[in-house]
């Protein structure tokens, strides 16, 4: 009990001087009384899912009356994509910072610090800058579900832009700790807007971005602690989560807030949460009995998802190239599949068309071959999408 009301006092606090903070304002009585009835256990006990398992999952999914899901996502989605994540012992990003002489590691992203030495800042984000990195598996399952119509909205702590660069549009999208799309004038006298190219202008000469109006500090718009998250954060949160029907939360340790607390904020339905999250969840509470835990990490998760909803080659294809060349060639060359005397034209919808083009005179169907060809398939897909 005391655990459940320190989760909801973390959620209604306003110390606007040392975190991210929540604002009570935006909370109607209906969203409390929603809130301190999951939180403390006190909802209805009617199971929704069949079982607690990733089976049972894709089951309430596929029965129709699954038809809003939110995602929350953090760091960990990331990390296949060659990005680090913040609290991973020995090769997160805060168990890597000692180059930058910070007097803790958090003070990267500390707003009073970053106003009197922004040099560590900058340098971070020259490595970490969007552009440089591709989307997971992870990224494609969520633009997956919004193909589907499934998808209310997906709640991001990330800033690396790939949910967008995945295809989510800004009304999928709650980026809860800000964007690099803009950046601002830190001067409150000032606020001067700047783009993206600006920014990566900067950053990439090396330089401090100085504010050409005023001479203070550009900071991208993100979000350091001791700022304010975005208004529509909140706003979006009082429509999304009282219609929440599965809340999948991936990649997130949960140790932030307010985004943390917003798995408190669902009412009785599903809860599944996959590799990377934290002390949030207790699976093995008695009032656990809506919710699952899928161990493994993110990528994996979203495939055996995927897979149990019928979309894993799909899935597959969205995470690789769409045209590929000489790979075709050779590889249906070489497994007999047939034999194609001059390059291949287009390779567009494979898993879902009824026939692959291959050249002129020559095609086959998804059904002419075997699943594990299909798997060499995807393999030689993604290691083309790599060197590519």
């Amino acid at each position: 009990m005391c655990n459940s009301l320190y989760n909801i006092l973390l959620l209604l606090e306003a110390d606007l001087s040392t975190d991210r903070h929540f604002n009570p304002v935006f909370l109607s009585v209906d969203f409390l009384r929603n809130l301190f009835s999951s939180t403390l256990g006190l909802g209805s006990a009617e199971k929704v899912l069949d079982e607690l398992t990733l089976e049972g999952v894709a089951r309430y999914i596929k029965s129709g009356k699954c038809k809003n899901i939110i995602c929350m996502v953090g760091a960990g989605i990331s990390t296949s994509a060659g990005i680090p994540d913040f609290r991973s012992p020995g090769t997160g990003l805060y168990a890597n910072l000692q180059k930058y002489n910070l007097p803790y590691p958090e003070a990267i992203f500390q707003i009073d610090y970053f106003k009197q030495h922004p040099e560590p800042f900058f340098a971070l984000a020259k490595e970490l800058y969007p552009g440089q990195f591709k989307p997971t598996i992870c990224h494609y399952f969520i633009k997956m579900l919004k193909e589907k119509g499934l998808l209310r909205r997906c709640y991001s702590q990330n800033i690396d832009t790939l949910e967008r660069v995945a295809g989510l549009e800004g009304d999928d999208l709650i980026e809860a700790h800000g964007t690099f799309y803009t950046s601002h004038c830190v001067s409150f006298c000032c606020r001067k807007e700047y783009n993206l190219d600006w920014m990566k202008e900067k950053i990439f000469s090396d330089d401090i971005p100085k504010c050409d109006k005023c001479q203070s500090l550009v900071k991208p718009d993100i979000v350091f602690f001791g700022e304010n998250l975005p208004v529509r954060f909140f706003t979006a949160m009082k429509m999304d989560f009282p219609r929440c029907d599965l809340l999948i939360v991936m990649g997130t340790s949960l140790q932030v807030q307010p985004f943390a607390g917003l798995i408190h904020c669902v009412g009785a339905d599903p809860l599944l949460g996959m590799l990377g999250f934290g002390g949030g969840m207790d699976f093995d509470s008695d009032k656990a009995y809506r919710d699952v835990a899928h161990i493994s990490t993110c990528d994996d998760g979203c495939l055996a998802l995927a897979d149990l909803l019928g979309w894993k080659y799909p899935l597959i294809e969205k995470h690789a190239p769409r045209y590929l060349y000489c790979t075709f060639h050779l590889l249906f060359s070489f497994m007999g599949i047939c034999w194609l005397p001059f390059s291949v034209l287009t390779v567009s919808n494979f898993f879902e068309s009824p026939n692959l083009t291959l050249c002129r005179d020559a095609a086959v169907t998804p059904g002419s071959v075997s699943l594990p060809q299909l798997e060499v398939i995807m393999l030689l897909y993604t290691v083309n999408w790599i060197l590519t």
